[in-house]
Order: structure tokens, then C-alpha cells, then sequence
């Protein structure tokens, strides 16, 4: 019997090796290695007792080893240059991260996901990835309007997924082989909030957006110009300002908002923390929510639906989007054409945070 602590004592269990396997089946190591890589050289029924003693024994194959050799490392990354302050409120990577999980997990695909501070450091990371063979493809995220990232994984010769798509939706396999993008239609979701707005009386609406540069945040911006020039709105009524998704940003954004001589009667945020943030903002100020100020959420969440008022929101399926694009990416290794895909078009759903303009505005 073992004393307590002399597992312990021992140091940390060996991990299984082909000589132990070759060993408790009484084969070459040779034998164990064609058995486990599906190569010919031996019968069927020795294939099946190696792995079977493999099983029994708990040997995995080392992914290092398999990627020197030219396999899969069967690891898929993902790289979020944005600020860590901001994470930790934004629901919509999590959604995005289950739904991608959710694909390679069915398929014992890992995901590598790391945080860096700008663009320059995701890059030089994509270099040592590629050099390493740490991953065999990557996803990437928050495409921007002039974005190096694209041509540099191209130069690689590294499967990718743009999520988001970048000004519009592009096909990338003339220049990309191994580059596939899902987007969404952020124009057409924008033109659909301002609808609503607009129906209701709205005038003076402005867009509370996220990052400046980020591919989305263009093209919301670049929609509602186009449809407030379409219904014949004056431009300087309907505006966007930028923030960093956070709820500080948001909450600020909406004092200087507020503060303004002819302050807004609608306010639309690009994400559902910055939301709440102006929610509150205005009720802290005595400002009735829909009463004087309606109040929109870009991505719809527990947050916003348990906010008082509920809040109006754009509804998505966001782990959805996460599994078309693990989809596209593993398509991709699996030796599929590259392809531009669109995404399921959001709705609105309208809660009790939108309602007409004050009578007196």
C-alpha cells in the first residue's frame, strides 16, 4: 500500500512513449509508429491491438512532434488587439468565443487566443505562430479600413478567416488562396435602427460608435450618413462621435452629448455596456428614458433586457457568427476554396427605452 505523500515523493507521472507501447505489445517501434500515423506496413490486426495499448497506456500524440513532421497542430489561434480594460464588460467576444468553441471542440481542435496591445504586436505574433507552427490557421477579428493583416498572412501562406469582413464583402482568392471572410451587414442594420428612430419622430440621433478605424465602425458611420441624407436630415443633428466600447467612454460620451446646447432626443451605442453607462447617465440626470431620451443598444444581451427601462436593441446571433467562421476556417485546412459569406441580417427589437420625441423638441 502507498504511503500518503509518496506519490507525490516521485515527482510527476512519466508520460507514455512509443518504445512503452511497442514494449506492452510486443512490437518494433516502427510497427507502433506506422499503427498510429495510418501508414501501411502492418496488419490490421496489430493496428488494432497497438492502438488499443496506446488507449490503455493514455498516449496522446505530441503536437510539436506532429507539426516538425508536417501534420496538423491541430490548434486553431485568435488574437484581440483592443484594451484589456474593455473585455471584461464586452459580452460579445464571449458569444463569439462559445460559438467557435462550439465547432472545434466537436472536432478536438483547440483554440490559442492571446491579448496584445496594438496591431504591430497581433503581426509579429502571426510571424512567430507561423515560424513555430504553434497553429494551423487563425481567425481574425476587427478588421480595419486600411489593414495590413490580410496581405501579411497571404505572404505566409497562412489559413485565415477575416470576422467581419472588411469595407464591404470581398473575395480574396485571387490575391489569398487561403482566405475566407463572414461578414455582416452593418449598413443595412444601421438603416433598420434609424428606421425605427425616424418613425417615431426622431430629428436629432446620434451614434455613440466604437473604435475609429475599425472596418464596422465605418461602415455604421458611412450608413447613417447615407440614410439621414436619404430621409433629408440635417447632417450636424445626425452625427457619430467614437469611444472605446467601454462603459466609462460611454457614460462620458453621453454628459458631452447631453451638455450640448440642442443635446439629442436619441441615442444609438455600439455595443450594450455603453448603453446602460448612458442609460444611467440620463436617469442620474433626472432625463426620462424614452420620455426625453431614446436609448438603443447595438448588440442585444441580458444587460439590456434587465435594464430599467428594457432596452431597444439590435439582435444577433453572435455565437452563431462565431460558428460560420470556425466553420469556414476548418473548410479551409480541409482543403475547401476560399469564400466571402454573409452572416444572418440582425433585427431590431423594440423595448420600452424607445418612444417619441418630447413634444416640446
Amino acid at each position: 500500500m502507498t504511503a500518503p505523500g509518496e506519490a507525490a515523493r516521485r515527482g510527476p507521472a512519466r508520460r507514455p512513449t512509443i518504445k512503452d507501447i511497442a514494449r506492452r505489445a510486443g512490437v518494433s517501434e516502427s510497427a507502433v509508429s506506422f499503427a498510429l500515423n495510418d501508414r501501411p506496413g502492418v496488419s490490421d490486426g496489430t493496428r488494432a491491438r497497438i492502438r488499443r495499448v496506446a488507449d490503455e497506456l493514455g498516449w496522446r500524440a505530441n503536437s510539436a512532434a506532429r507539426a516538425l513532421s508536417g501534420e496538423r497542430a491541430g490548434c486553431l489561434g485568435l488574437v484581440l488587439a483592443r484594451p484589456a480594460r474593455t473585455l471584461g464588460v464586452e459580452s460579445f467576444f464571449l458569444q463569439l468565443v462559445s460559438g467557435i468553441q462550439e465547432v472545434l471542440s466537436a472536432r478536438h481542435t483547440a483554440l490559442l487566443f492571446q491579448v496584445v496591445e496594438d496591431l504591430d504586436t497581433e503581426c509579429v505574433l502571426y510571424r512567430r505562430w507561423w515560424a513555430e507552427r504553434r497553429v494551423d490557421g487563425v481567425l481574425v477579428v476587427d478588421p480595419r479600413t486600411d489593414d495590413p493583416r490580410p496581405a501579411l498572412l497571404a505572404a505566409l501562406g497562412l489559413p485565415a478567416v477575416i470576422v467581419g469582413g472588411p469595407t464591404g464583402p470581398t473575395h480574396h482568392a485571387s490575391t489569398a488562396p487561403l482566405l475566407s471572410t463572414v461578414w455582416a451587414d452593418d449598413a443595412k442594420a444601421m438603416a433598420r435602427i434609424l428606421d425605427h428612430l425616424h418613425a417615431l419622430g426622431h430629428r436629432r440621433i446620434v451614434h455613440v460608435a466604437g473604435l475609429p478605424g475599425l472596418a464596422h465602425t465605418t461602415r455604421r458611420i458611412h450608413s447613417l450618413r447615407t440614410e439621414a441624407a436619404r430621409r433629408g436630415l440635417d447632417a450636424r443633428q445626425v452625427r457619430s462621435v467614437t469611444t472605446d466600447y467601454s462603459d466609462a467612454e460611454g457614460a462620458a460620451a453621453t454628459r458631452r452629448l447631453l451638455d450640448a446646447t440642442t443635446p439629442p432626443t436619441a441615442l444609438v451605442y455600439d455595443n450594450d455596456v455603453m448603453a446602460v453607462a448612458g442609460a444611467s447617465v440620463a436617469a442620474g440626470r433626472g432625463i426620462p428614458v424614452p420620455g426625453r431620451l431614446s436609448v438603443v443598444a447595438w448588440d442585444d444581451s441580458p444587460l439590456c433586457r434587465v435594464a430599467h427601462p428594457p432596452l431597444t436593441a439590435l439582435v444577433r446571433d453572435t455565437a452563431g457568427f462565431g460558428r460560420l467562421a470556425a466553420g469556414e476556417l476548418l473548410a479551409l485546412l480541409d482543403g475547401g476554396p476560399p469564400r466571402t459569406v454573409e452572416g444572418e441580417l440582425p433585427h431590431l427589437e423594440p423595448r420600452e427605452s424607445t418612444g417619441p420625441p418630447p413634444q416640446d423638441n
